[in-house]
């Protein structure tokens, strides 16, 4: 990983992320054909959307790259922050709905995988072209704009969101729990 340009670590997260969605669309369709996933591989995958790509990845745009993008001219409303801000609250929405369905479907309702399936192909239908416009649109703004300093400073607040918000090691058990999944989802 190139640890010099914190837009490559969103670009990498992103694949990570990408990984993800192609293990939850995987277990949609094994839900299609009748059989559910393990409660702890849906609980997993989803605890991985919320902390992984919601809490640190989107957590590093909001809280630290959007700001800076506003610094250096790119407009907040009516561009492209504010779409990936909407987006990243649609996503959330439908993480909410995804765990409702996991807990529906731990109750023994037949109705929580239908409701889950919903969710999880909205979401990644959301996700796969949020980030295709992050990697295609935002972020080539972001190298147009940014200085040799704020890069600088981007690294800094992306390793402080890592320690202080998601916590040591949370990074690194995320990508083993996306690993193992999609090797038990192929």
């Amino acid at each position: 990983m190139d640890m010099s340009d914190p837009l490559k670590i969103l670009e990498e997260e992103h694949r990570v992320i990408e990984k993800a969605i192609g293990v939850l669309k995987r277990m949609v369709e094994t839900m299609k054909l009748g059989v559910n996933p393990a409660v702890d591989d849906l609980r997993n995958l989803v605890d991985f959307l919320r902390t992984f790509a919601d809490r640190c990845h989107h957590g590093k745009e909001e809280d630290v790259l959007f700001h800076v993008l506003e610094e250096r001219g790119v407009p907040r409303s009516g561009g492209p922050i504010e779409v990936m801000l909407q987006e990243h609250e649609q996503g959330r929405s439908l993480v909410k709905g995804m765990l409702q369905a996991i807990e529906a479907i731990e109750k023994g309702d037949k109705h929580g995988s239908i409701v889950f399936s919903e969710k999880a192909l909205s979401y990644a239908e959301l996700l796969e072209n949020h980030i295709s416009k992050e990697d295609n649109v935002l972020y080539p703004i972001g190298r147009n704009v940014l200085s040799d300093e704020d890069m600088e400073r981007l690294l800094d607040d992306f390793e402080k969101i890592e320690e202080e918000k998601v916590g040591p090691g949370v990074h690194e058990k995320y990508h083993r729990i996306v690993e193992e999944l999609s090797l038990k989802y192929r």
